[in-house]
């Protein structure tokens, strides 16, 4: 049975970090995916910065469970040399912070293309992160987003497979759900890979939902995971309205993003996903 850790995206509570830490605390989560704080992207922020950064989660006796990076959420066309080295500077940025995972993406493939005609360049770019994290004494965490080359079940799995032991997977249910993959499927085929999941559950015409209220299997799933041996890390992900930073972190344009639950504010959408998400786990298991 697997000791399950809970922790966030707590930027999507406020921008600023002690509310995100006020947040964290006040549903008994003990760590937090560091993404955006005080309203720019952790990845942007310097060496300097970074300690001050992480000096303040201690203070705070929150850790870092991931750095929710942005690396290879660019397109598989642009120059990569200069992501390379925006990467480099993350990866010490992660280290600082005292996390050993650094979440990252397989590269946004062009519209109305076939993927396998990218496999080779893909394969050669997730090649060199897998090699730059391990440089770097990190895990490599690859998270199946909607649009890049990794976002299905079986080009997920080509992946994963051919990466095994260099990258591991952080498995997304309403992103999948988002490319029409069924997510028990999913998680079947996947889950000897799967390092954490991130929980964002998802109705079959895109809307984002509460954990629970969409078709992503968000019960059986954690029910599946928590059978796993050792620590394992649940990270919320509630996207259930707009917030601080979000359109620098999606490809589409989130102003048309469909949102079925209404909120006063981000802290409040926030809440009602982190009870909701809670709720299940217990559930789960006390059965």
């Amino acid at each position: 049975m697997a000791e399950l850790i809970l922790s966030s995206f707590a930027d999507e509570a406020s921008p600023m970090l002690d509310e995100q830490f006020e947040a964290t605390k006040a549903h008994g989560f003990t760590h937090i995916e560091v993404r955006g704080v005080d309203d720019k992207n952790m990845a942007d922020y310097s060496v300097e910065e970074a300690k001050e950064v992480a000096r303040r989660f201690e203070a705070a006796g929150i850790q870092v469970s991931a750095l929710g990076s942005p690396f290879g959420k660019i397109d598989i066309t642009d120059d990569f040399a200069p992501h390379v080295e925006y990467m480099k500077k993350g990866l010490e940025i992660a280290n600082i912070l005292g996390t050993k995972r650094v979440r990252l993406f397989s590269f946004f493939m062009p519209k109305g293309e076939d993927p396998a005609l990218y496999r080779e360049e893909v394969f050669a770019r997730m090649d060199k992160m897998a090699d730059l994290c391990k440089e770097a004494g990190l895990l490599c965490c690859h998270e199946n987003e909607k649009g890049i080359y990794g976002d299905t079940i079986a080009r997920t799995l080509d992946l994963l497979k051919n990466f095994e032991g260099r990258v591991v997977g952080v498995f997304d249910p309403a992103n999948f759900v988002q490319c029409h993959q069924d997510t028990l499927e999913a998680w079947n085929a996947l889950a000897p890979y799967i390092d954490y999941i991130h929980i964002k559950d998802c109705k079959e015409d895109g809307t984002i939902m509460p954990a629970g209220k969409g078709i992503g299997h968000i019960p059986e799933i954690i029910r599946a995971y928590s059978q796993k041996e050792g620590k394992r890390i649940i990270t919320l992900e509630p996207h259930l309205m707009e917030f601080s930073g979000l359109q620098g972190l999606e490809k589409d344009d989130v102003s048309q993003m469909q949102h079925e639950y209404s909120f006063k504010n981000n802290r409040e959408s926030f809440d009602f996903a982190a009870v909701t998400l809670k709720e299940i786990i217990q559930s789960v298991l006390c059965e």
